[in-house]
């Protein structure tokens, strides 16, 4: 199987988890992208859907799915998003498709996050992945000499703007072994919106495509 071909395996046994009448939130990336299109054969069994980014939203639009605004849906039954690292506490790196703050929301307002990605996404230790975060333009230069001090290497994301107007900082060179501690370390970073890390509400079930077919862990 080729890694997209696992991405899509992994989507598809998200399917199963999927209530009638509810509302789902949606995720952002090659994965999600690959369980709204799937998602589109059963829209009928769902009442709507919230969107974590405008690409998402626009693409649940063209499949006829309904999209409803996170204020309007309240509190969500289920969420369905990707990661670009997962360890097997099911703490998340995500954030490469820069829409890590609003999928943050979206999985805060979310009763069950259900993960999906291809094999290669299970690490022992996150960090190999850079950590995105998303910050507010004037405080570029601070958040990353903040970041310097914690022993990473602050690179702006280049041509990236969020949609929420903010920059993008991937943090190289940081093995991150206490992933909750330093996701709240971060937080108290004047300028920082969110950060890349999923571990103070990590994943509740990481479903993975293998060659070998789905591994489905749980926390």
């Amino acid at each position: 199987m080729t890694q997209d071909e696992m991405k899509k395996a992994a989507a598809e046994a998200a399917l199963a988890y999927v209530e009638a009448g509810s509302i789902i939130g949606i995720g952002t990336g090659s994965t999600a992208n690959h369980f709204i299109d799937l998602l589109a054969g059963m829209k009928s069994k769902i009442e709507a859907t919230v969107a974590s980014s405008l690409a998402s939203a626009e693409r649940l639009q063209k499949h006829g799915i309904r999209v409803l605004d996170l204020n309007e849906a309240g509190q969500l039954a289920l969420y369905v998003d990707g990661a670009d690292e997962s360890n097997y506490q099911l703490q998340l790196i995500k954030g490469g498709g820069a829409a890590l703050t609003r999928e943050k929301i979206v999985a805060g307002a979310s009763d069950q996050f259900v993960c999906i990605a291809d094999g290669s996404k299970l690490v022992e230790v996150l960090g190999q992945f850079p950590l995105p975060i998303e910050v507010i333009p004037m405080a570029r230069e601070l958040v990353a000499r903040e970041i310097v001090k914690l022993g990473g290497k602050p690179v702006v994301r280049p041509n990236c703007i969020t949609d929420n107007g903010n920059l993008i900082i991937d943090v190289q060179g940081l093995a991150i072994t206490d992933a909750s501690s330093l996701e709240s370390q971060l937080n108290q970073i004047p300028g920082i919106v969110t950060n890349g890390l999923f571990a103070l509400r990590p994943a509740d079930v990481l479903i993975l495509g293998t060659p070998t077919g789905i591994q489905t862990l749980t926390a």
